[in-house]
């Protein structure tokens, strides 16, 4: 595995242009340019800042999407995607790629919709937020991409995407990486009231559910974002300079609609797109992961169940293990990532 020592040699494989891409990617800066307003070019923030960055993101038409993501590694290795979170975004990542790349593995991490340069093809397209639709975006990235299987790692909404994938497309699936452990929703369990402590984690997906909390996402994106860093994440002491590199992400319009709907949804307060009602059915039954599975949990993190993965242990029938991280909050990725590279190192060789 690459040390610490070594990283700043490994990052340099981390910046991809779109030139490289291989044949049948499109560029569309329209859409790219069209998601970043208000904020200076990537490239001269992170002159002057000096923190890492994946520098040039691909673009390609993916389903009803226009999908951002960043590319590293052998464009013939063993694929690995990686899933983002809310409020985050790729630069979760930004060390596990190319620590994974030097492991010989392509990484691909896509923006999710509503983040970053991912965009909808239509304006007419309704944005929706539901749990499955992120799992068949991530779908239709691989379907164009020609990735067959592909390694699976994630946390926060991106776990969630990622136990979909595994639970009901398992043959797209090699092995798993899920902090937080098994994420798939249960809207009508999510009527039923937690203790107050874990409703109080929670106070946001609640504000979100009247117009007052949409009119506030819209007006302090930004400020949401950094509270929760520092209330999810309590050790992780990141810069002013980290924490811009990922809120240009946030300047995507449709980011706002989809981070409502999305806990809208959830809350059963919201409905979903009636095309997608059998797959929801399927994943309300709660439906188990077969294929090898590490999960992982923060110990600091307000959204970890007690008992050290037991609350979640049934719902993974093949080769599995589980850690949990000492010192480590809600954003395993950015905040431990040798850990968590180990755990897709691990997860791959079951």
């Amino acid at each position: 595995m690459i040390g610490r020592r070594n990283f700043g040699k490994a990052l340099g494989m981390v910046t991809v242009s779109t030139a490289a891409a291989s044949c049948g990617r499109t560029s569309d800066p329209s859409s790219a340019s069209a998601a970043v307003q208000t904020r200076a070019p990537a490239s001269e923030i992170d002159k002057t800042s000096r923190v890492p960055s994946f520098g040039v993101v691909g673009q390609i038409h993916a389903g009803e999407l226009n999908i951002g993501y960043a590319e590293t590694g052998p464009a013939h290795g063993p694929v690995v995607i990686l899933l983002h979170g809310w409020p985050y975004d790729i630069h979760s990542y930004v060390e596990v790629a190319p620590l994974l790349a030097g492991h010989g593995y392509r990484v691909i991490v896509p923006y999710l919709r509503g983040y970053g340069t991912t965009t909808f093809l239509s304006g007419k397209t309704f944005r929706n937020a539901e749990q499955v639709v992120f799992a068949q975006d991530i779908i239709a990235l691989m379907d164009v991409l020609r990735i067959e299987r592909a390694v699976l790692g994630g946390f926060d909404w991106g776990s969630r995407a990622a136990d979909i994938i595994a639970a009901l497309w398992p043959r797209r699936c090699k092995a798993l990486v899920s902090v937080s452990g098994y994420l798939i929703t249960n809207r009508k369990a999510q009527q039923q009231p937690l203790p107050p402590t874990a409703e109080w984690a929670w106070w946001y997906q609640y504000y979100f559910s009247i117009a007052r909390g949409e009119l506030g996402l819209a007006k302090y994106r930004d400020d949401f974002a950094k509270l929760i860093w520092r209330n999810v994440s309590p050790t992780w002491h990141f810069s002013d300079a980290t924490f811009n590199r990922t809120a240009r992400a946030f300047d995507n319009p449709d980011y706002v609609p989809i981070v409502i709907h999305n806990y809208r949804w959830r809350l059963g307060l919201a409905p979903g797109d009636p095309r997608y009602d059998g797959l929801e059915a399927k994943l309300a039954e709660g439906p188990p992961v077969h294929v090898p599975t590490v999960t992982l949990d923060g110990a600091l993190d307000p959204f970890t169940p007690t008992g050290n993965g037991a609350a979640y242990r049934s719902k993974f029938t093949g080769p599995y293990a589980h850690r949990t991280l000492q010192g480590v909050g809600h954003n395993v990725p950015q905040e431990a990532p040798e850990a968590f590279v180990r755990a897709v190192l691990d997860a791959d060789r079951m």
